[in-house]
């Protein structure tokens, strides 16, 4: 594994947000959701494309905390621009489970 530096770390910006909105994505290629995500009042709210179709129902997303790197590029993926990437775990069978706090944190934190 490839060690980075402390500050190449710092580069990466990870922020807790609250989904406020999701929909089924059924123009991607693999199983995937649209989420509207709220980052706060200093990034506002970014919306995204996530495969997270194998133990998330877009009605039980709504109102959930989620992490996501809010700093890379914009991203076309068919006809949607996903603004961040939401950050998750695969399961034994490859389903993602998404990292979020254990405990309610103001939108627009980073993490650190």
């Amino acid at each position: 594994m490839a060690e980075i530096s402390f500050d190449d770390f710092l580069k990466v910006d990870i922020r807790a947000g609250t989904v406020l909105r999701a929909e089924p994505f059924p123009e991607a290629r693999k199983p995937a959701f649209k989420l509207w995500i709220d980052f706060g009042p200093e990034i506002g709210e970014k919306k995204t494309s996530a495969q997270i179709t194998d133990h998330y129902a877009p009605d039980a997303l709504v109102g959930r905390q989620v992490m996501a790197v809010v700093n890379f590029p914009p991203r076309q993926i068919g006809p949607f621009m996903s603004e961040v990437l939401t950050l998750g775990l695969s399961d034994d069978t490859g389903g993602i489970i998404l990292l979020a706090p254990d405990q309610p944190v103001a939108n627009g934190q980073r993490m650190h």
